[in-house]
């Protein structure tokens, strides 16, 4: 019978890390790295707004921050590395 439930539980599990994966995948920036201003400057700029930020990580050309927004909720957000606009 525990052999039967194995495939649905490895199945639950995917479906629990999927989304994460797919929201990563639409997002891409395309300034090149001779534009890039420093992630400080990013920083400065979302604390300035009430953001608390954690980390700045590079992903698909993208800065990607963690942190929390101006009303305290946690976010992952990524933005353009050139202009600091949000992306995706």
């Amino acid at each position: 019978m525990k052999n039967r439930l194995l495939p649905g539980y490895a199945a639950l599990s995917l479906l629990a890390v999927a989304p994460g994966a797919w929201a990563h995948g639409d997002v891409s920036c395309n300034a090149p790295k001779a534009e890039w201003r420093p992630s400080v400057q990013l920083q400065r700029e979302l604390k300035k707004q009430g953001w608390t930020v954690r980390r700045i990580e590079v992903s698909n050309g993208c800065y990607e921050v963690y942190g929390f927004d101006e009303k305290d909720v946690r976010v992952e957000a990524f933005f353009d590395p050139k202009t600091f606009a949000r992306v995706g």
